[in-house]
């Protein structure tokens, strides 16, 4: 029986996959330990045994399971079945990625096609890939940030669902201007999860149209007159 929330209303069942220390896994967990939140974490997935972010989900009670990538070498099909099989028994709707370094292949990413989402560093589509906050600062930009998105096979590529952008200011260093960034990154997350778990994010082509009001937000100007 799927799990309710405290308005009678089915939660949706997430799998998180992480490979290190799962911050944006712990803003996950934070967010659904509230029983209003629309989504609970049905399994957390990693690569690597030793991944900081299962002892947080063991913390909260919430299933984990390993599928090391060094188990299968030279066999990506079959470290990615196993994967997706681990996700399908533990009855995963949206599969969650949150600092899962391993690229994945077309046919995982459209095996979960429109329930796959990912947060990256950056305001895509600029800075994909690493290192994205000293190349932001080499860049010279005045904005730098985050975003949620839907996953494709492309890397870093997809329909985003929710951006948030922070200022660069004058003496940063990449440190500076990612711990910045990830405060971010832990507030839209949750946001992001919650408005595909309550059905008001809609793939429109290459875009995601959310459903429902969305106020008008001021423009931000970097440095400031």
């Amino acid at each position: 029986m799927a799990p309710v929330n405290d308005k009678g209303l089915t939660r949706l069942k997430l799998g998180v996959l992480i490979s290190g220390r799962g911050s944006n896994l712990q803003a996950l967990i934070d967010a659904a330990a509230d029983p209003s939140f629309p989504a609970e974490i049905a399994l957390v997935l990693s690569n690597k045994a030793d991944a900081y972010g299962l002892e947080r989900a063991a913390k909260a009670g919430i299933a984990t399971t390993v599928v090391s990538h060094r188990d299968y070498p030279g066999d990506k099909p079959g470290f990615e079945a196993a994967m997706d099989a681990r996700l399908r028994d533990a009855g995963v709707e949206l599969v969650c990625l949150a600092g899962f370094m391993r690229l994945l292949s077309p046919w995982f990413v459209n095996q979960w096609h429109d329930r796959m989402i990912n947060i990256h560093p950056s305001l895509l589509p600029s800075f994909k890939g690493l290192d994205t906050h000293q190349r932001a600062l080499d860049a010279g930009v005045r904005f730098h940030g985050c975003t949620v998105h839907y996953v494709r096979a492309e890397m870093d590529a997809g329909p985003i669902i929710v951006q948030a952008a922070v200022p660069v200011l004058p003496g940063d260093d990449d440190h500076a201007l990612a711990g910045r960034v990830l405060e971010q990154e832990h507030r839209i997350y949750p946001l992001a999860v919650r408005l595909v778990a309550e059905g008001r994010t809609r793939v429109d082509g290459d875009r995601v149209v959310i459903d429902g009001p969305v106020p008008a937000l001021p423009a931000l100007v970097n440095p400031p007159a």
